[in-house]
């Protein structure tokens, strides 16, 4: 077991205790310059022992977290994903583009969890519904009125919340590697999108892709 954290299920327990079905929840890529933001939500409907390597998905090598994804898919009564584009962060900016990408991870599942721990300081699942950027209008936010307890440094302390952000950065490292097939310039299989050296050099010379935030405030191309 991690040692941040003598007990990993302490939150857990408290809703697990009463009945509740409880579902932890984390994102990856908020802060990248390209590509998709991932949000996880692992659910429990009991306190089994998780897998005794689960840390934050922040301090775990590729490999460790590669060899988590089994395990957490076992121990989890369920688990899913929820994903926005880069274009779609453009149109509705980060706030509501987070609480999209929440609701399709909880649309996703096929266990109803009743109580929703975030890891962070803001309920992820509600956001004001003004766009920011464009005119697209987002879909509408099913769970706002969850209830929810957020924890700051959840990945750290909190079993469900961890397990969400390692399945997260799982799937968005391989999305990366994938999309630096064809846009190889950029680094995306090492940087991961955020903002690395040859990353930043590569939008200088070679301007901004498909899969770039286009609204951030990104370097402009460099004069041929």
């Amino acid at each position: 077991m991690s040692t941040l954290q003598s007990d990993w299920l302490v939150h857990e327990r408290e809703w697990l205790d009463r009945g509740e079905i409880v579902v932890g929840i984390d994102e990856v890529g908020r802060g990248a310059l390209a590509g998709p933001m991932v949000l996880g939500a692992v659910v429990l409907t009991g306190a089994a022992t998780p897998p005794e390597s689960l840390n934050d998905s922040k301090l775990l090598s590729p490999s460790q977290r590669q060899a988590l994804v089994g395990p957490l898919e076992e121990w989890a009564a369920d688990w899913s994903l929820g994903t926005v584009s880069a274009s779609e962060i453009d149109a509705w900016g980060l706030r509501l583009a987070l609480a999209v990408a929440a609701t399709r991870a909880l649309d996703a599942l096929r266990v109803r969890p009743s109580v929703a721990l975030i890891d962070g300081s803001f309920n992820l699942l509600r956001a004001p519904q003004n766009i920011r950027f464009g005119v697209r209008r987002a879909p509408a936010l099913s769970y706002r009125t969850m209830s929810a307890t957020t924890i700051v440094k959840g990945d750290q302390r909190c079993a469900s919340i961890a397990a969400a952000s390692v399945l997260a950065k799982v799937h968005r490292d391989r999305v990366m590697v994938d999309l630096d097939r064809d846009f190889n310039d950029y680094g995306w299989s090492s940087n991961k999108g955020y903002g690395a050296k040859v990353h930043m050099e590569a939008i200088r010379r070679l301007g901004q892709t498909v899969h770039h935030r286009h609204s951030w405030q990104l370097p402009e191309r460099m004069a041929q």
